[in-house]
């Protein structure tokens, strides 16, 4: 294992679920970290609970990664030293709707493929050369078991997250022949803010998405991604489908009534 300790880690979307998650398990490690994320109040209610456990060294960015301009200015101004990114975290993402393709709303698809897809772009277009200037960084990617499978009425929502697996393997291989590693977690049923964005709220609606079987937590997906970044210099763990033991599909769930 190697140590995380004072590297400095950048997390999209750290204001809830997989990204919070991760800020912890990482602050828990020793790290320094930038969080990102639009809600600045939630961040900087983390950013005070990680110093007050942990110790740690934070500092707190108000970002909406599908706004190039302002992911440009805000990467460009990061104060030293967190703007050496040792590694970047893209969590950033959502889903809307579940409409059929030809039912589905412009914005609905502008929203998802703006944050998941050309977010995820912004920020990595930024962040990785200074890894490659640097001679160490790693990049790692949160993509979905719907990046491998399509599922009814995931249309775009799974064309974004198979944009995500293309672009983690067109990023590796564009490395080549550098340190930077590149990997991608790619979870099934996790239990977070995930399914109350898709239905804008409605909560009894994003409930029954979990319901009568045990999904995976915001803490599982983390511990994963530190596992990813604390393996030794010459392991890169590119892929990782994580599902639930429930679930053994994209569409296939296990619900006991």
């Amino acid at each position: 294992m190697v140590s995380v300790k004072d590297r400095v880690v950048l997390i999209t979307g750290a204001s809830s679920g997989i990204g919070l998650a991760c800020a912890r398990v990482f602050a828990q490690e020793g790290a320094s970290l930038v969080l990102a994320a639009r809600r600045l109040e939630r961040l900087q209610t983390l950013a005070e609970e990680l110093q007050k456990t942990f110790s740690s060294n934070v500092h707190v960015v108000a970002m909406d990664v599908s706004d190039r301009a302002q992911v440009e200015s805000t990467l460009s101004s990061l104060p030293e030293p967190w703007n050496e990114i040792d590694i970047l975290i893209n969590n950033a993402g959502l889903s809307r709707g579940l409409d059929k393709l030809y039912e589905g709303k412009f914005q609905d698809w502008e929203e998802m493929i703006d944050t998941n897809v050309k977010g995820l772009l912004y920020v990595t277009r930024y962040l990785v050369p200074g890894m490659v200037s640097r001679g160490r960084g790693h990049v790692i990617n949160l993509g979905s078991i719907a990046g491998h499978q399509t599922y009814p009425g995931g249309n775009v929502y799974c064309a974004t997250k198979a944009a995500v697996r293309a672009l983690s393997e067109g990023l590796k291989l564009d490395l080549l022949g550098t340190p930077i590693r590149v990997s991608s977690v790619d979870p099934g049923l996790v239990e977070t803010e995930f399914s109350q964005v898709r239905f804008r709220g409605d909560n009894q609606r994003a409930e029954k998405v979990y319901q009568g079987m045990t999904p995976l937590t915001p803490e599982d997906i983390a511990e994963i991604v530190l596992f990813c970044a604390t393996r030794p210099p010459h392991v890169n763990l590119s892929e990782i489908l994580v599902l639930p033991t429930a679930q053994s599909s994209a569409t296939l769930v296990d619900r006991q009534k």
